[in-house]
């Protein structure tokens, strides 16, 4: 495993070395000496930055949320009331793509800090937070496509697209991920029948 330029700060080598143990190893493998060994750094360094485990899930779960932000770029899609139905497909098609294909391991932490979240409940906090982030962004551009029940779109929304990644990257189709156009497909069908076809923006 590789270790980040030595120029990046040493909380974010130590949270995306976490992250990416989890990914490799699983939950039993993340360890504050495995963390050191995997970085590179001087044995201690990363109970210097999280002391305890609790602290290392945490800042794990923080960098989690900022990395996946880059990867959604939610921020950067046109706005559906100038490019309708077409722009959110293709944004969130895009998106979807990314954390199934060069993002892979990234949705495996995840998925990891997930199911650890539902046991500790100091975690879950962390961990909702980050999700809600998401999912108010999500929530604006449903609302701005002229949903009439935003909550429950968004639900749906990410229902589909955690369904499709959680399938293709650790359940019964991680044999095969699909194609950008096929993803397109899936989200222009589910997008068309909370919206409609060519209906116009509200």
């Amino acid at each position: 495993m590789s270790a980040r330029p030595a120029s990046a700060p040493r909380a974010d080598l130590v949270a995306d070395t976490a992250l990416a143990l989890l990914a490799e190893r699983g939950m039993r493998g993340l360890t504050h000496r495995a963390v050191d060994e995997a970085a590179g750094l001087p044995q201690g360094s990363t109970s210097n930055v999280a002391r305890t485990r609790q602290a290392l899930l945490e800042l794990a779960v923080r960098r989690l949320a900022e990395r996946e932000a880059r990867v959604l770029a939610l921020h950067e899609m046109p706005d559906p009331r100038t490019g309708g139905l077409d722009s959110l497909v293709e944004g969130l098609a895009l998106a979807t793509h990314r954390a199934l294909t060069r993002n892979r391991a990234l949705t495996l932490a995840r998925y990891e800090l997930a199911l650890e979240a539902t046991r500790r409940p100091e975690l879950r906090t962390y961990f909702d937070a980050a999700g809600a982030r998401f999912r108010d962004q999500l929530g604006a551009l449903v609302t701005a496509m002229g949903s009439s029940a935003p909550e429950r779109h968004v639900l749906s929304l990410v229902a589909w697209a955690d369904g499709l990644m959680y399938s293709c990257v650790a359940g019964s189709f991680h044999a095969r991920v699909p194609e950008l156009d096929e993803v397109r497909a899936g989200l222009r069908e589910l997008l068309e029948g909370m919206f409609g076809a060519g209906k116009p923006m509200a």
